[in-house]
């Protein structure tokens, strides 16, 4: 209840800190409309979205997707199996890969 109450603070927080930050642009006459929509503003921010896009697909696309592929093949798919099999009674994949017996190695002195 406390750690919501927090989060909640820090979200009125954000908003009344963007609220004071676009009432002293305001006092400062400075156009947000008018800065956002300048040709170096759109300029500078059509660079970051191009970069962005070669960053994505010259060297971060393929680990993703490698990392996608065992995250949903190894863990997303083995627990939506198990959860349809708890869901019909069954016992999971996990038990029934447990070895039968397990016997104890004999340690020496």
């Amino acid at each position: 209840m406390i750690k919501k109450i927090n989060q909640n603070q820090g979200l009125i927080r954000t908003i009344l800190i963007i609220i004071i930050a676009v009432i002293i642009l305001g006092y400062f006459r400075i156009d947000i409309r008018g800065v956002w929509n300048s040709p170096t503003v759109q300029n500078n921010l059509n660079f970051l979205w191009e970069s962005t896009q070669y960053l994505w697909k010259s060297y971060l696309k393929e680990p993703a997707n490698f990392l996608y592929g065992i995250f949903y093949n190894y863990l997303w798919f083995s627990f939506i199996e198990n959860m349809e099999r708890i869901r019909e009674g069954e016992s999971t994949t996990i038990i029934e890969d447990l070895p039968q017996t397990f016997e104890v190695p004999a340690v020496q002195y």
